[in-house]
């Protein structure tokens, strides 16, 4: 804590480093904006320097609001930059930024400054090796409740992302363990429906028995190996998941990690999944590095379920197994890790080193790695010259980036390696990475930070050493200074409109039906393309016999299940083609997919996410809009009044294409009005595609503005 004098000005300046880490094909910049507080003013200037280029970029907050839309601007070329915001109000959220950079044909980049390098290497257009998955599933009783439920959801969805090439089983584990199949099966639909079924019906009791799952999953893979099972240049992976020590069978933590090591002897990956505080995370994480794999912790939140979907996108799609870099003798020394087992779609590995004093001109870098049928080599050269030049420009700020990178990757290694290590090699390890860690002033598990304050000023201050950080990959800069290269990896209907002019001389006629009908513009509303106003955009509410409706066009498709009950929808789904983005929408949340990395949104919570091609904007009203200039708006709201469930809101409708079609979609294909009824009864039929439909003058709510909405007069169509 710092304390400050009334009225006083003082200027906070933060200067960090951060390795961004790629995962499911970006780097993601995640900023805390959380003064909670009136702020006036707030400028946020982020600069990306990345030589090689920049081939993506979005942005994603949680305080930005409609109105303020105008203040995100972003530049394209080389370099990109989001700035300024400024807003009078009280801020509290997050600001995201993901991007991806350019690549070679060769796969790899590399990078030099003052005598060291960093080659990153993530190649382009190979194909995902097939796999032999077992799940190992934690069900006892400490699991029980929104812990299991969570895991069972999430395993469904995993289950439906396995390739058909893939082979599975599933293994669930309490006071005992118990395989669903005796051996591998295929991931073909039948099979696939089948373990949906199983996964669905897990109920959690009893103790924690993990040696016994863990050396019965080995076993599995043991024996569809012997039996010449698992398919040529497949990758054998097991995925275990529990939230707590082991109290059943072995229960020494070192018994169950040397009887696992024994049993897999390097032939498979293991990763491992804690969920929640209550797990040894310690354990875990020496289990799975002593097993080829990697151990994450989910948090108890919400969004349980989406993070064990997301930690398996990360591991779904092996490219290569035994990847090695190799370095001239004469151009390179103390290189970090240049051997790896696996290398998995989205991600990205990094390999940092010291060049030689009188080395080569040029640094050339050959990385081998095995296909399932055949080895292939990547070469990349880059000049040492050229390098060193571009690393002088002034929008890299970063000097001795390349140097610190290196000290970095070789004292995380190092810790790496302790968890791992003997009894007896453990000190040595922890000395190395002591002395590289206070040489270059890094925060680790074995150092502290020490805030010095002036002479004249009270104590300095220590910061506390984290115990389990996860480092991310790609150096990042803000706070308003320029950024460096490896610092960001760091209405009615007629064709195609909303708005199609009713039939002349209909009067006002107000009659209460359930919202069961799709809602029509008043026949008074000029089209949507000459009217701005709110009117143009209504919420659809549908009497029909299906489960389901779908708006169908080229670029969007929307559907969802309607309950007659709630007169209203249970579900909603959007899924953009261009770019590839799937949006879920329930009344618990709603759920954005992109580049398979899923995340969730309570509703009225503030989202503000721009990316090529699409808008995502919701406020405190709880108004979901997905827009972009080219395409329709739609709206996606959660009613929680009279007649509960999800409203349907679409806007700007005249640029739906003439292929639009469904259930919804038919109605912006041109429709012709019939003659009024001789009962005058104002009802009155439209044709649509061939089918007569009968439209009767009310009253409904518009919910364009969100709850509680507005009475308006429209004709409403029984479907």
């Amino acid at each position: 804590m710092v304390s400050v004098a009334p009225n006083a000005k003082i200027t906070f300046e933060l200067v960090y480093e951060e390795l961004l880490k790629r995962r499911l094909g970006v780097y993601e910049l995640l900023l805390k904006v959380r003064p909670q507080q009136l702020v006036k003013h707030l400028q946020m200037d982020i600069h990306i320097f990345e030589p090689q280029g920049i081939s993506f970029l979005e942005t994603e907050s949680t305080f930005m609001t409609n109105q303020l839309v105008d203040a995100l601007t972003t530049w394209q070329n080389k370099t990109k930059q989001k700035s300024p915001e400024q807003q009078e109000t009280v801020l509290d959220g997050n600001l995201i930024i993901r991007y991806d950079v350019d690549r070679a044909i060769s796969g790899g980049s590399i990078q030099i400054e003052n005598g060291y390098f960093v080659h990153y290497f993530a190649p382009e257009g190979l194909t995902t090796m097939p796999k032999n998955v077992v799940f190992v599933i934690d069900k006892s009783g400490s699991m029980s409740g929104r812990k299991i439920q969570q895991t069972r959801e999430a395993l469904i969805k995993i289950l439906d992302d396995l390739s058909p090439r893939d082979q599975f089983n599933l293994i669930v584990f309490s006071t005992e363990a118990t395989q669903w199949r005796p051996s591998l099966v295929p991931a073909s639909a039948e099979n696939v429906n089948k373990a949906r079924s199983f996964a669905a019906g897990i109920q959690a009791l009893g103790g924690t028995n993990i040696n016994d799952a863990m050396l019965m999953a080995v076993q599995l893979l043991d024996s569809s190996n012997q039996e010449e099972r698992l398919p040529e240049g497949s990758v054998s992976l097991i995925i275990l998941l529990t939230d707590g020590d082991p109290t059943v069978g072995e229960t020494n933590p070192r018994s169950i990690q040397n009887n696992v090591r024994e049993a897999v002897s390097g032939r498979y990956s293991l990763f491992c999944l804690g969920f929640g505080f209550d797990v040894s995370y310690a354990f875990l994480e020496k289990l799975a590095l002593d097993n080829g794999g990697l151990a994450r912790r989910i948090h108890e939140d919400s969004d349980s379920a989406l993070q064990l979907q997301d930690f398996y996108q990360e591991v779904a799609n092996p490219l290569l197994t035994a990847v090695t870099f190799e370095y001239p003798s004469n151009a390179v020394e103390e290189v970090t890790q240049n051997n790896f087992r696996l290398l998995f779609k989205g991600s990205e590995m990094v390999v940092a080193g010291k060049l030689q004093d009188r080395g080569p001109d040029v640094l050339t870098a050959t990385v081998s790695g095995k296909l399932p049928t055949q080895n292939i080599t990547f070469q990349t050269e880059s000049s040492v010259a050229e390098q060193e030049a571009e690393f002088q420009s002034p929008k890299y700020i970063f000097h001795n980036f390349m140097e610190r990178l290196w000290a970095y990757l070789t004292i995380q290694q190092l810790l790496e390696q302790t968890v791992s290590a003997s009894d007896a090699d453990q000190q040595a390890l922890r000395n190395q990475a002591l002395n590289l860690s206070l040489a270059y002033s890094f925060v680790t598990p074995l150092t502290s930070m020490v805030v010095t304050k002036p002479d004249d000023q009270e104590q300095s201050q220590v910061a506390e050493k984290p115990m389990e950080g996860e480092s991310r990959n790609r150096n990042v800069h803000s706070a308003g200074a320029a950024g460096s290269r490896m610092n960001f990896r760091p209405g009615v209907l007629s064709s195609r409109q909303l708005g199609l002019p009713g039939p002349p001389d209909v009067p006002d006629h107000a009659a209460y039906h359930p919202f069961r009908r799709l809602a029509i513009l008043p026949a008074s509303a000029p089209p949507a393309t000459s009217n701005p106003d709110p009117a143009v955009s209504r919420v659809m509410n549908m009497k029909i016999e299906e489960t389901t409706m779908t708006t169908q066009t080229p670029g969007v498709e929307v559907t969802g299940q309607y309950e007659r009950e709630k007169a209203g929808f249970s579900w909603i789904e959007v899924t953009f083609k261009n770019p590839l983005v799937w949006v879920h929408a329930s009344p618990e949340h709603v759920v954005v997919t992109r580049n398979r990395r899923s995340s969730a949104y309570k509703w009225k919570e503030t989202l503000f996410s721009v990316m090529p091609g699409l808008k995502m904007t919701m406020d405190k009203t709880g108004l979901l809009l997905l827009s972009d200039p080219d395409k329709v708006t739609i709206g996606l709201l959660f009613w929680d009044g009279r007649g509960e469930g999800l409203r349907l809101l679409l806007r700007d409708t005249d640029r739906f294409s003439s292929h639009v079609g469904g259930t919804l979609g038919q109605f912006y294909q041109e429709v012709l009005w019939g003659s009024p009824a001789a009962s005058d009864d104002g009802r009155r039929t439209l044709r649509v595609q061939g089918n007569d439909h009968s439209a009767t003058r009310e009253r409904r709510l518009d919910y364009q503005e969100g709850p509680p909405g507005v009475e308006i007069s429209c004709w409403s169509v029984e479907l």
